[in-house]
């Protein structure tokens, strides 16, 4: 996975990434995320591209616990979220539907770096800057449930157990 960094701060809330005023648009997941992060940063929603990045700092995700807020950061084309640190849920809920999600010091990250990740490595590669940051990796049965695309698909595949 590779792409460019979009970067946020501290205290990046569920609220911030789908916002209440569009809760009426949980039902309707593609119009939600034509409004993803845009009380954060207006410009993401529009210049999102294809395996870019969102990157924040510590407690990247905190609030409610809805899932509609991993889950429209992944629809918007984002292929990761690296944060300083993540609200519990928050990364629980990107891990379930297939959003890497790593803890990493991110103060080496500048908005547009290119990055790429290794998740079975756990190195986050800047190569912009031409460094590798380093996260520890994560337990096997969430790479297998990342690599089967969410919780729901890696159930299917192991007929409801988690290996």
């Amino acid at each position: 996975m590779s792409g460019r960094a979009w970067k946020f701060g501290d205290d990046i809330s569920t609220d911030l990434i789908a916002a209440g005023r569009y809760a009426y648009l949980r039902t309707n997941l593609p119009e939600l995320t034509k409004h993803v992060l845009e009380d954060a940063r207006d410009d993401f929603r529009t210049g999102v591209k294809p395996g870019d990045f969102v990157v924040g700092g510590r407690n990247f995700g905190l609030g409610s616990s809805r899932e509609h807020a991993p889950t429209i950061i992944k629809m918007a084309g984002t292929s990761c979220v690296a944060a300083k640190s993540f609200a519990r849920i928050f990364f629980r809920n990107c891990i379930n539907i297939g959003l890497p999600a790593v803890r990493v010091d991110t103060d080496k990250i500048d908005e547009g770096d290119l990055l790429e990740l290794d998740l079975n490595g756990g190195v986050l590669k800047n190569l912009t800057k031409g460094i590798d940051l380093k996260f520890p990796p994560m337990p096997k049965v969430m790479t297998d449930i990342l690599e089967a695309g969410g919780l729901v698909p890696y159930l299917k595949k192991n007929k409801g157990f988690i290996l």
